[in-house]
């Protein structure tokens, strides 16, 4: 199985890119990378090339690049050139840290929709609390700013799908995100959503989940808009990363006991990053296009790239899309 990567995309390129492939390589003996970018840069990070093959970009699409005009004038680019590998059948995936606007009209318009899929989601992976090693999708987390009823329904089945195929869900609960539990709660969009979801009876639809409730166990999968589930998204990395800030500015300005307990509970502090280390469960995945699309955070280093690269491994071990395209193609699924 081959995985076209974006090797020039990220903060931390192509260093940190290169050495996650390099440990997923030596991880999973079923994958192969086409490295796209600029041979200079990545060659010399490549010491042994078994089952990696480094192809030349000689463009950079940056993360202030306008992500359509970007894709369409940036022929040469190492994330136009890894999209078209996958549409021309040269590779099964796409993976790529960069500008994630660019990535997703790169899925859109190079790797192409599923048909019946009228608007295609970004899926994301959270930490939930009250199960080991416990998460939950949310579906979209940024694609798309403003939905329709109709795509919001879409969005509970391709989650679901990927619940059951990737993370192994028999049948995941689905949640509608929103302001309210009560079903006349929410936007005009939001309650008719309601009525579709609650009325599919292939979808285990458990209503509507508050904000303050994602966290706890209340649904394998919280479908909601991009613009409300990219400000969910944003509001947990925050206060995740501000909690642990505070807590060990706290225990620094508390003095000798405090720093003293601070080191006995060490490796409960290490334990509960861990839980909310978001790297651990892979990238936002592009979700109703016909191959993985898979963007990890602009920051990542060589860890989150490998766990990222392990998602698409499973994904594609899993058959995920193929059976997507054939379960659509089957359903009647409610359009715009």
């Amino acid at each position: 199985m081959k995985i076209a990567v974006d090797a020039m995309g990220g903060d931390h390129a192509p260093a940190a890119v290169v050495a996650g492939v390099i440990k997923a390589r030596d991880q999973f003996t079923d994958l192969e990378f086409l490295l796209f970018g600029q041979v200079e840069q990545i060659q010399p990070l490549v010491k042994d090339s078994t089952r990696i093959k480094i192809l030349p970009a000689t463009e950079v699409i940056s993360m202030n690049d306008e992500p359509v005009q970007a894709v369409r004038r940036k022929k040469d680019s190492s994330l136009v050139l890894a999209a078209k590998a996958v549409k021309e059948g040269q590779a099964e995936a796409l993976f790529s840290c960069g500008n994630t606007g660019a990535l997703l009209a790169a899925g859109l318009l190079i790797v192409g929709r599923i048909k019946g899929i009228t608007r295609p989601g970004l899926l994301s992976t959270l930490p939930m609390i009250g199960q080991q090693n416990g998460a939950f999708n949310l579906l979209d987390s940024g694609a798309n700013a403003e939905s329709k009823p109709e795509h919001l329904y879409q969005y509970a089945l391709l989650g679901k799908y990927y619940a059951q195929t990737v993370r192994g869900i028999a049948n995941p609960r689905i949640g509608l995100l929103n302001n309210g539990t009560e079903p006349h709660k929410g936007s005009k969009v939001t309650q008719e959503a309601y009525q579709l979801l609650k009325a599919e009876p292939e979808i285990n639809f458990v209503g509507n989940v508050e904000a303050n409730a994602v966290l706890k166990n209340a649904a394998d999968v919280i479908v909601a808009d991009g613009f409300l589930g990219n400000t969910l998204l944003k509001s947990i990395e925050g206060t995740a990363s501000a909690i642990m800030h505070l807590l060990k500015e706290t225990i620094m300005a508390g003095g000798f006991s405090s720093k003293a307990g601070a080191l006995l509970l060490k490796p409960t502090f290490k334990e509960l990053k861990s839980k909310m280390n978001q790297a651990k469960y892979g990238g936002a995945v592009l979700l109703g296009v016909k191959a993985p699309v898979v963007k990890a955070h602009g920051a990542s280093d060589a860890e989150t790239v490998y766990y990222t690269l392990a998602q698409i491994e499973q994904m594609l071990k899993e058959n995920m899309i193929p059976d997507f395209v054939n379960y659509f193609s089957k359903t009647t699924l409610k359009k715009d």
